[in-house]
């Protein structure tokens, strides 16, 4: 048995009306809280002692697939804290992103595992049963030791690295670097759709474009299919055009109505470039980033573990390394990858540019 060696709030959350298909937890209200006493966390129930839920619903697979794969159990192992930087959050609401799909047929499989054997993430030198999902909305319910920013009863949204058990369950176990507290603004649901997309976006645009408040002045962005802040031109089909204007882009451009690449060579040439569609449908841009300025094009559609996945690492690696440093050369701009990083720090000051108005959720469909 397993014990953490502090004293912890137990808290029993009081449900309201309304829940979500994927788990029948409260998808859209905050819960209540109750104190109920204090005891040592421990990963097993003791006789006589305060009864600790120890299963959940959570939805699942056992190999690599299409939807055939996903099987909705309600006898999964609620995670346990093993480290005592580990934070157990109820998940109160999740989204689906691409990458879930992609993973739930086994991309990224190679170094996905390599990365769970590090922190003995894999039980049985398996990754199945496998919980799919990255972002969440929810409460801490308990951490461990050394866990500083966070208590039980705070609401909190994240992204989780792929390497963990995902959000696609009524519990998960985070730390405090893939987390922040939740906008205060919105509701579980709507925070559920954005900490993926937006350390995604903050990896691409801040660390890699290099890109801050305080030097976008005059700068010209080309988001594919996107929308933006800073001087910003997107992308998009009919139906998306009066959205992205609401969201703040200054030039928005119908793919189904124009000549985009007529339409892009009237504006002046861009700082970055953002490309979330990939090179076969992006690629085109590239001529169109300010000449001799530093500028930068940047994917985050890259072939890293599809690479890793038909190669091997050593081969892998090499070979992105060469695709990357060859396109570069062949056009005379910086060409590089951003990935997903999971980003407590940027999350929360995204939170506060959420609670500002700067950044609007949109949640396109809702599973009740």
């Amino acid at each position: 048995m397993k014990t953490i060696n502090t004293f912890k709030q137990l808290i029993r959350v009081k449900k309201s009306r309304g829940h979500c298909s994927l788990c029948g937890c409260l998808s859209n209200q905050s819960p209540k809280f109750e104190y109920v006493g204090k005891r040592k966390y421990s990963s097993e129930k003791k006789s006589g002692d305060i009864e600790i839920q120890t299963k959940m619903k959570a939805w699942q697979i056992y190999q690599y697939g299409g939807n055939e794969q996903l099987t909705l159990t309600s006898t999964a192992r609620i995670p346990k804290i093993t480290s005592p930087s580990d934070i157990l959050v109820k998940v109160l609401a999740a989204s689906v992103n691409n990458i879930d799909v992609r993973m739930r047929g086994g991309y990224g499989k190679m170094a996905l595992n390599a990365l769970r054997r590090g922190p003995n993430l894999m039980a049985n030198n398996s990754e199945f049963p496998l919980v799919l999902g990255r972002d969440f909305s929810g409460i801490v319910v308990e951490t461990g030791q050394n866990v500083k920013k966070f208590k039980p009863g705070d609401e909190v949204w994240g992204a989780l690295s792929a390497a963990r058990q995902g959000t696609h369950a009524e519990f998960t176990v985070t730390s405090e670097s893939e987390i922040s507290k939740k906008p205060s603004t919105i509701s579980h649901t709507e925070a559920a759709s954005l900490p993926y997309v937006a350390t995604t976006t903050w990896s691409a645009l801040c660390t890699i474009g290099q890109l801050s408040e305080s030097n976008t002045h005059n700068k010209r962005i080309l988001i594919h299919g996107g929308s933006g802040g800073i001087e910003v031109t997107a992308i998009c089909s009919t139906d998306a055009v009066d959205l992205l204007y609401s969201l703040g882009a200054d030039v928005v451009l119908d793919y189904t109505k124009q000549d985009l690449k007529e339409e892009l060579g009237k504006i002046k040439g861009f700082d970055v470039i953002y490309d979330t569609l990939g090179k076969r449908k992006a690629g085109y841009s590239y001529k169109y980033l300010r000449p001799w300025s530093s500028s930068k094009f940047i994917s985050i559609v890259h072939p890293l573990l599809s690479n890793l996945d038909e190669s091997g690492v050593p081969f892998g690696l090499l070979k992105t390394g060469v695709d990357a440093a060859s396109y570069g050369l062949r056009t005379g701009h910086h060409y590089s990858w951003a990935i997903f990083i999971p980003n407590g720090k940027a999350l929360s000051k995204i939170a506060s540019m959420v609670d500002n108005g700067q950044i609007k959720p949109v949640v396109d469909k809702l599973n009740d």
